[in-house]
C-alpha cells in the first residue's frame, strides 16, 4: 500500500460512525450486511449512513452488491490487511519479538469479541 492510499484509509476510519461501521462489517463476514441492516446497528439515519458508505467505498475499505432491492456491503479484507501490513512494515527497526504483542493482542481481541 502507497502513503496516499493508506492516508485516504485512515482518514475515512477517523470518524465514530465509519468507523462502527467498518468493524460491523468485518464482524460480519465475507457475505456482508444490509445498508438497512448496518444503519439500524449503528443508529443512524441512512441518508447518513450512504454518506460514510460512500467515504469508506472510495478509501478502498468497503466495496458493495446488489441482491434484488438491497444493497449489501462487505469489509474489503486485503484492504485491511494491506493498511495494517503498511502500518507495521516497519514495525520495530525489524526486531520481531518486539512486535509479537501486538499480535497476540489482536488475537485476544477477536477472541473476546467472538464471545460477546
Amino acid at each position: 500500500m502507497l502513503l496516499p492510499d493508506a492516508v485516504e484509509a485512515l482518514s475515512a476510519l477517523a470518524q465514530g460512525h465509519r468507523l462502527a461501521v467498518f468493524r460491523l462489517l468485518v464482524r460480519a463476514g465475507g457475505d456482508g450486511l444490509p445498508a438497512g441492516d448496518i444503519a439500524r446497528e449503528i443508529g443512524v439515519r441512512p441518508n447518513t449512513l450512504s454518506t460514510h458508505l460512500t467515504i469508506l467505498s472510495h478509501a478502498g475499505l468497503v466495496h458493495s452488491r446488489r441482491e434484488g432491492r438491497q444493497i449489501i456491503y462487505a469489509a474489503d479484507y486485503e484492504a485491511m490487511s494491506g493498511l495494517l501490513t503498511f502500518l507495521v512494515a516497519d514495525c520495530c527497526g525489524g526486531r520481531a519479538e518486539i512486535c509479537a504483542p501486538l499480535a497476540e493482542m489482536a488475537q485476544n481481541c477477536c477472541e473476546k469479541e467472538r464471545k460477546a
